[in-house]
């Protein structure tokens, strides 16, 4: 008996000694070797510090950063990305930096940018979202990666089609005419005071249901309510994202949270299957909206957690429409709601490139309500504008890959599951990119087109680069278009008094404190055209 007990002992003694041994190895060996062959490049960074990596030196300059407004400047990369901007300074463009034992490499060359995304992008992944991002965003065309991902990206494109797109101008106008008219209801002595970056999410939260959900508009937005609601938990849930294990812990808001993803499943597959019905029984024309693509890409399986073997690559489950129907709506809305928030920021704050664009909105649209195709295909000042707008304050502010295997990267060498970090805030503020006014509002800099708008035609990547570039950009660009032009006829801008210049990241690029905007209401701005002009 005494023999057993020993044999136990000895193999618990074993065991756990293995386990400090692993331990040691993730946490202390293999961060020092990882250290010393990236030091042998010429590669340095703050030094790693056992499990916690440089974690805590990274949330301290990031509190630091985000306590206060800062003043009325587009020079915002010292508030939103501190610990590149601190350490830029010290170890170069190009340095190191551990999230715990991981290491991840900061990479601003738009040289090795292009290497990563476009000519030697079979050698990186798409780094996996963090976990209350994924509740978010699915795991639809956001996050998923090689075979399946292309099947996917094949099947939602035709959504995004310019022929497709030019058919959502008119409902995406009538958006944009409701929000103005309420926006002159409620207005006193002529002027109202509106926080647009609540008031654009409205307005984009609007127009993704219509374009994901079409005809079934009336149920999808009940499902976008549920979805809007689980984005404030989230966001919650973000702000304690360097709390170990804060994210499983039953606190009331994360229940709340729970209980919401549940329901925004089951109403999604009621949603789902319905429409799936409607079209086994109506054989009409093809689908224009997203749900109605997605059902009719294949043979779609109705419950894919409880099928037998593995599904067929070109299979549709409900599951994956689910989680699409996330993706889009996360994406839609955040990203073109903050586009809007940061242009009409910009506008009011650059009332010279304000009048600029008015008069010639109302010269390309003269009485029209809403802009057509080609009046939005004529407006140029305002594309500048929105450029600029995403070169000075892009929704995504970095944005991460990790190498497949080990691979050369220009004269380095990056061994494989490297993470690498790209700071697109970083390279859009770059004065050698860019110029001397790499941190002013400069919309004239796009005037000869992106290509020629920087020293490196890699230097502009708001919606990334290469097969994996942002599917809806062109949604947006004609959303955001469609919108300033009708505000900007209806309206002069000037920011509020009670606005706090605030840029941070949570998740995505927003105003901290808000974005409020003084509308005045123009009397006649189908007859302004010759007044600016004078």
């Amino acid at each position: 008996m005494e023999e057993g007990y020993y044999c136990m002992y000895v193999i618990v003694g074993v065991v756990m000694w293995m386990l400090v041994l692993k331990g040691m190895v993730i946490l202390w060996w293999r961060p020092r070797k990882i250290e010393e062959h990236f030091s042998k490049q010429g590669i340095r960074g703050p030094p790693y510090r056992f499990f916690i990596g440089n974690v805590k030196e990274i949330v301290g300059l990031m509190v630091n950063a985000s306590t206060h407004p800062m003043p009325l400047s587009h020079n915002i990369l010292p508030r939103v990305l501190s610990f590149y901007h601190h350490w830029k300074k010290i170890y170069g463009a190009t340095f190191l930096v551990w999230f715990g034992p991981t290491a991840r490499l900061m990479v601003a060359d738009p040289d090795l940018i292009r290497e990563i995304f476009v000519s030697k992008s079979e050698f990186y992944e798409k780094y996996e979202s963090h976990p209350l991002v994924r509740r978010l965003e699915g795991d639809g065309l956001l996050s998923l990666k090689g075979e399946k991902w292309a099947h996917r990206r094949k099947i939602i494109t035709p959504t995004f089609h310019m022929e497709n797109l030019k058919l959502l101008i008119p409902v995406i106008g009538k958006s944009v005419l409701d929000m103005v008219q309420k926006w002159s209801d409620i207005s006193e002595n002529g002027e109202v005071e509106i926080d647009v970056s609540d008031a654009f999410q409205n307005l984009t939260e609007d127009v993704i249901t219509r374009t994901t959900f079409g005809s079934s508009y009336n149920d999808g937005k009940a499902v976008s309510q549920l979805q809007a609601q689980q984005m404030v938990f989230a966001a919650e849930a973000f702000r304690k994202v360097f709390i170990p294990g804060y994210r499983f812990l039953p606190t009331k808001k994360n229940t709340s949270s729970w209980r919401l993803d549940k329901e925004i499943r089951k109403s999604l597959v009621k949603l789902i299957r319905q429409r799936n019905q409607n079209s086994k029984e109506k054989a009409g024309g093809p689908a224009k909206d997203l749900l109605g693509l997605m059902i009719n890409a294949g043979a779609m399986k109705p419950n894919d957690r409880r099928s037998d073997g593995p599904t067929a690559p070109s299979t549709i489950t409900v599951q994956d429409i689910i989680e699409e129907c996330k993706a889009f709506f996360f994406a839609g809305k955040q990203t073109t709601s903050n586009l809007l928030t940061w242009t009409t920021v910009l506008l009011a704050m650059h009332p010279r490139w304000q009048e600029l664009a008015r008069e010639e909105v109302l010269q390309v649209c003269g009485s029209r309500d809403i802009p057509t195709r080609d009046d939005i295909a004529k407006l140029k000042t305002l594309g500048m504008i929105l450029n600029e707008s995403l070169r000075l304050y892009p929704p995504a502010i970095a944005t991460i890959r990790r190498a497949k295997a080990d691979v050369e990267l220009g004269s380095y060498k990056i061994p494989r599951g490297t993470e690498l970090l790209i700071p697109i805030l970083a390279v859009h503020h770059d004065p050698i990119l860019w110029g001397r006014d790499a941190a002013e509002f400069n919309p004239a800099r796009f005037s000869e087109g992106v290509a020629r708008a920087a020293r490196h035609p890699m230097s502009f990547i708001p919606f990334g680069l290469g097969a994996r570039t942002c599917i809806g950009q062109n949604l947006a660009i004609i959303e955001a278009k469609l919108a300033l032009a009708i505000v900007l006829k209806h309206f002069s801008l000037r920011l509020a008094p009670s606005y706090r210049h605030a840029p941070t990241v949570l998740m995505l690029l927003y105003p901290q404190y808000g974005a409020p905007v003084v509308f005045r209401r123009l009397s006649d701005p189908d007859t302004r055209c010759g007044d600016q002009g004078s």
